[in-house]
């Protein structure tokens, strides 16, 4: 719980203009200012950068981080990503952290969504005929009646199972740990539930219990033909271990997020049967900057008002 930071520094960091202009007069008792974090030369001045008590970080912007040293009052950082794992050792024990829960589930779960659709319907396969001039119609594989297990059931894994739900798959939810009354299982029961998978879309995070969590015995598992999917973090699934199993063509794989990323231009991954990928972009749709303002706009007025702010990270 964030408390008391306007009494100390009245100086919020946005990212973007105008937020006030869209969505309401800012607060009395706040001086906001923006910096996007990319723009050469716009970063605020030490006097400026000396008052912040909230920043609000630029989204995908790693570097933005070289600005820390610079904030000796701030006391909370609202990230607008869901994942904080990298950022939650950078910042000092007083400062709190806040991350952007919500703002990319129905983007994520589209894009998961779009992934598995576009594999198990051969659209990789469609747009090279196109470009060939190719008329070769063949039968697919299909969603509907797919057994798919989302392994990391939270909000993202919960609106990807409302739209596989519409396209009639047949989902099983996977979590750290059991939940039973919300029928979640835990990952101790990945090896008796992989073997009845066709699709396995794993929504982890980023950290020690789930850096390789998806290696050699879990792709084993599955059966084959099975398709891997995952839009969470590059790190948690063991890239050498799927490309020995798609380089046979035994597995298949839809990837959002890789290990290394960005993925090298002569990576095997991206020459290997099977495999369709996309740059790390599930998140980026046209319904997150709407959604981010909205939540940078509460953050603002709670700030000013001496609210606790929303989506607290808590730390071990």
């Amino acid at each position: 719980m964030t408390r008391g930071l306007h009494h100390t520094a009245t100086g919020v960091l946005v990212p973007w203009p105008d937020l006030d202009r869209r969505h309401g007069a800012w607060p009395q008792g706040v001086d906001v200012h923006v910096w996007d974090g990319v723009t050469p030369g716009s970063e605020p001045s030490d006097a400026v950068l000396a008052d912040i008590g909230l920043w609000v970080m630029p989204y995908a912007v790693p570097d933005a981080v070289r600005l820390l040293p610079r904030l000796p009052r701030l006391r909370a950082v609202q990230s607008l990503s869901a994942g904080v794992e990298k950022l939650l050792p950078l910042l000092p024990p007083h400062v709190a952290l806040h991350n952007g829960r919500g703002l990319h589930d129905a983007s994520t779960a589209e894009h998961a969504l779009g992934l598995i659709l576009a594999a198990q319907r051969d659209l990789p396969q469609w747009v090279a005929d196109q470009h060939a001039g190719r008329w070769q119609p063949h039968f697919t594989r299909s969603l509907a009646d797919a057994r798919v297990t989302i392994v990391g059931y939270g909000s993202i894994g919960a609106a990807l199972e409302q739209r596989l739900l519409a396209c009639e798959a047949h989902v099983t939810r996977v979590a750290r740990r059991a939940r039973p009354g919300e029928g979640v299982h835990a990952v101790t029961d990945l090896p008796r539930l992989l073997p009845e998978t066709d699709i396995v879309v794993l929504v982890l995070p980023e950290n020690p219990a789930t850096t390789g969590l998806f290696g050699a015995a879990e792709l084993a598992a599955l059966p084959d033909g099975a398709l891997v999917v995952n839009v969470g973090r590059g790190r948690t699934l063991d890239t050498a271990a799927l490309l020995a199993e798609t380089t046979t063509g035994r597995l298949r794989a839809a990837l959002d997020v890789t290990d290394p990323e960005p993925l090298p231009a002569d990576h095997p991954l991206r020459h290997a049967p099977g495999v369709l990928l996309t740059p790390h972009v599930a998140g980026g749709s046209a319904s997150f900057r709407p959604r981010a303002e909205r939540l940078i706009t509460t953050q603002v007025h709670r700030f000013a008002t001496d609210e606790p702010l929303l989506n607290a990270v808590q730390r071990a």
